[in-house]
């Protein structure tokens, strides 16, 4: 109520004072040049004390504000613009007509780079001579003149303000203490503010930064997405131009968010330093990695995730008294999904009433995954132990892994492994079989076993030939999965996995140093990456060394193809009288089998009936027929 009041009472003054102003200089009008009549208002406006003091304008120049405003608030200023000496007669306001009538006038006022010119304080109508051209108010400035508090109409699109009530962990504080700190210093020396460069893989984290740092220095806060600055030059400038008087106005900085532009085109990249280096009012960079080559001061700091005590207490606040009756789970939780308290505030306010682990395990997955989404295909995780075939010692270390998964919390954390070294932490594998033996199959059972998303990427398509893109993509993947510890399936490794040849030139030495990025993430990764490849064989020894486990899937033999085929139809699935001694003569991986047994039910379906041996030998035709296979006599024997 109290704010209220203040902010009635201010307007109220202002208006007085900004009507005193008008009236003394009305009387400047009727007067002779120079004549001191009038010259001093009763009251003046705060709103134009503050303008003039923020921009530094001169005693001539707040008067030439004031009578440009003047236009705009009194009906009768154009008929004392046109009886005033120096206006030719014109009803408008003019440089003549201000140098003219107006005390203290000189003439660097109209220069280009001076205020009113610079910052658009008034703006030019028509293409006639600058002394008699009409001059008018710009509308923000208005607005700000008489105490309307908006945003420039022409930045309402590019700009956003941060508004939410930030938080940040106690981890944090030190960080913030050092920017604040900085800043105030840098202001009070009349220093150029250096532009705080916030870097990590965690936006909402920097974001939550920047907004407690805005807050403690009383100052607003814009956000601005790099992806809608404008590429062309003048076009960036004349945004530039706005925002910085806008930052001016409104005692703000501005948060340039820098996140999603790596790897952009060079003119983004050009538009992206351009406004940087332009910038003079606060400014703070959000980025994944330090940007260099800036000619402007930089203060960097590297802005961390929570800790997982601060991750647990957040979510304590988050769920109140239920996060108490969890026991272990929330232990569990935390060690696979690595939020911001931003992000933990989210998901609990979405679980609206379902506050059970399994629900919030769900609403975490979701909170998580989509990020990933635009970067690698999500794969729907429904296969299980029951659904795979694969010799004892395969399916040993497929458990094994599982295992790790379940169980790297305790031995990392608990039982002080991670304290111990960092190094190879991460759990990585290599799947190594023909296609069809069921790499694939085996990533969906360890990612549904533990209630995990799935994700499939093709390297084929990370690859580049240009040199750092393929990092740049693969540290993508790798940022956008590290939240919720997804299964990362790599599909096609043979693309940048291979013998190492002799180096002959740069291409085949950055080859290597993509390789070795690749692993260095995976071992650092805290979820599970898996690598698939159809040519274990080609993959070089030393990098096979630093994966934790290799998992090779052999061609089913026919017992194992036997087997397939016993599960292969869903139990609602109507059969009769099917040889699986036959059927398991076929000789075709896993994935072969499915396909053949697909294409078997949509013709028995389509036929009204169950699915029997001819539907079967008709769909294993279609099936070695797309392989450019013969089906051999040995395969058929008697089936016919």
């Amino acid at each position: 109520m109290n704010a209220v009041v203040e902010t009635n009472e201010w307007s109220a003054a202002n208006q007085r004072g900004l009507m005193s102003e008008l009236t003394g200089l009305q009387r400047l009008l009727r007067s002779e040049p120079n004549e001191p009549e009038g010259a001093t208002p009763e009251t003046t406006s705060p709103a134009l004390d503050a303008l003039c003091l923020r921009f530094r304008l001169s005693g001539f120049e707040r008067r030439f504000v004031l009578l440009c405003a003047g236009m705009e608030l009194d009906g009768d200023f154009a008929a004392r613009c046109a009886a005033s000496p120096g206006s030719g007669g014109n009803p408008w306001p003019s440089f003549g007509l201000a140098l003219a009538a107006l005390p203290e006038a000189h003439w660097d006022a109209l220069a280009s780079r001076a205020a009113l010119r610079h910052w658009r304080l008034i703006h030019t109508i028509g293409n006639g001579p600058l002394v008699a051209s009409r001059l008018q108010i710009d509308e923000r400035i208005l607005f700000f003149l008489t105490g309307v508090a908006q945003l420039d109409e022409r930045l309402v699109s590019l700009v956003e303000p941060v508004r939410e009530a930030a938080e940040i962990p106690a981890s944090q504080e030190t960080l913030l203490a050092e920017v604040t700190e900085a800043w105030r210093s840098a202001s009070t020396a009349r220093r150029a503010l250096p532009a705080l460069q916030l870097c990590g893989a965690d936006l909402s984290a920097k974001r939550a930064l920047a907004a407690v740092l805005a807050s403690r220095l009383t100052i607003a806060l814009f956000r601005l997405p790099v992806s809608i600055l404008p590429t062309n030059l003048a076009e960036l400038e004349n945004l530039h131009r706005l925002w910085e008087r806008e930052a001016i106005l409104q005692n703000a900085a501005l948060l340039l968010e820098c996140d999603r532009a790596e790897g952009g085109d060079a003119a983004r990249e050009l538009a992206i330093a351009r406004w940087i280096e332009l910038t003079g009012t606060p400014l703070l960079i959000s980025t994944r990695e330090p940007r260099r080559d800036l000619e402007r001061p930089l203060m960097t700091i590297e802005v961390p995730k929570p800790t997982r005590a601060e991750q647990r207490l957040a979510w304590e606040q988050a769920m109140g008294e239920t996060a108490r009756t969890w026991n272990g789970q929330l232990d569990h939780l935390i060690s696979q999904f690595d939020f911001s308290t931003t992000a933990i505030r989210t998901t609990a306010a979405g679980l609206l009433g379902e506050d059970s682990e399994a629900n919030l395990w769900e609403a975490c997955r979701l909170q998580a995954r989509p990020r990933l989404q635009d970067l690698a295909q999500r794969i729907a995780a429904n296969s299980t132990w029951a659904d795979i075939v694969l010799p004892a010692s395969q399916m040993a270390t497929l458990q094994t892994i599982a295992q790790h998964l379940r169980q790297r919390t305790r031995v990392y954390d608990e039982w002080g492994f991670a304290e111990q070294s960092n190094r190879g932490l991460g759990l990585s594998a290599l799947f190594a079989g023909p296609s069809g033996t069921g790499k694939t199959m085996a990533a969906e059972i360890l990612a549904n076993e533990l209630r995990l998303d799935l994700f499939r990427i093709d390297l084929s398509a990370v690859v580049s030939k240009y040199i750092g893109e393929t990092e740049k993509n693969l540290r993508r993947v790798f940022d956008a999965a590290e939240e919720g510890g997804a299964v990362l399936l790599f599909d096609e490794a043979d693309a940048l996995f291979g013998k190492r040849t002799e180096v002959k030139d740069s291409h085949d030495r950055y080859a290597n140093v993509e390789i070795s990025y690749l692993l260095q993430r995976m071992e650092a990764y805290r979820g599970l990456a898996i690598l698939t490849t159809n040519m274990k064989e080609a993959l070089d020894p030393a990098f096979l060394r630093r994966l934790r486990f290799v998992v090779q899937f052999p061609f089913p033999d026919q017992t194992q193809r036997a087997e397939i085929w016993r599960r292969i139809f869903p139990a609602k699935t109507p059969t009769n009288e099917l040889d699986l001694n036959a059927l398991s003569r076929l000789s075709i991986a896993g994935g072969n089998i499915r396909n053949i047994a697909l294409h078997a039910a949509f013709a028995a379906a389509d036929a009204n009936e169950s699915v029997r041996m001819p539907h079967l030998l008709c769909a294993a035709r279609l099936e070695y027929e797309k392989l450019e296979k013969p089906l051999t006599e040995a395969e058929l024997g008697g089936w016919r």
